[in-house]
């Protein structure tokens, strides 16, 4: 992973790779993303989502294949160095339509502790806070109040947050339909984009590729005691 991806106006550590995939495979991937059975989807509120490779567990993950198009780019991200040397082998892939966010939250310890996001189809503002309970002295623990910055995440581009980004902020989508970008934007010139700027939300595919470090190794066997 190259220095030159690092947003130094950021905590430790954000790579922001522009175009990381091509318009071609934007497409494919888009393609092969609503070919997936409507049973693959589940339907949250403010966004509905697939889970591709198990579902991590605090015991270990029960480990299922990865179809072919998402696991190329387990590997594609992996060979970067992205998880220390493993390899990924999980992938949640969120939908969010124009005006759907996400509350701010943190991807906690059952994943190595980088995440690594593809995004399709449009741009949104991740916004990063400081936790609950981190502000000094009376100021009241507001998402104003604890709001640090944004970044600025283009379709095509890949995110890789590590360290402190990971390990110590919230990350959210604010529920709206366009973004204002400011100097609270903190790697506007990495996304080629100006403070001033107004961007129209269109309708965003994330793939959310980790590492599940707990795996089951046994395979379970169905019915017998």
């Amino acid at each position: 992973l190259g220095n030159q991806f690092v947003i130094h106006d950021a905590q430790p550590t954000v790579y922001y790779i522009p175009d990381f995939i091509s318009e071609d495979e934007e497409t494919y991937l888009l393609q092969e993303v609503y070919k997936s059975p409507k049973t693959k989807w589940t339907q949250l509120s403010g966004r509905r989502l697939q889970n591709w490779g198990g579902l991590p567990h605090p015991k270990g993950m029960l480990p299922e294949k990865i179809p072919d198009w998402l696991s190329t780019y387990c590997e594609k991200i992996s060979s970067l160095g992205a998880f220390s040397g493993k390899t990924a082998n999980h992938v949640l892939v969120n939908e969010y339509k124009q005006g759907e966010g996400i509350m701010p939250h943190e991807d906690g310890p059952l994943y190595h502790p980088t995440v690594t996001t593809v995004s399709l189809g449009s741009h949104t503002l991740l916004d990063f806070y400081r936790p609950v309970g981190s502000l000094e002295g009376d100021a009241p623990q507001t998402e104003e109040n604890r709001y640090l910055f944004s970044l600025l995440v283009r379709p095509r581009s890949l995110l890789i947050l590590q360290d402190e980004m990971y390990q110590s902020l919230l990350h959210g989508i604010q529920a709206c339909g366009q973004d204002n970008l400011t100097d609270k934007v903190v790697n506007l010139p990495a996304a080629r984009a100006r403070p001033g700027e107004m961007l129209i939300r269109d309708t965003r595919v994330s793939l959310t590729i980790r590492h599940v470090p707990r795996v089951m190794k046994t395979k379970l066997v169905l019915g017998r005691k």
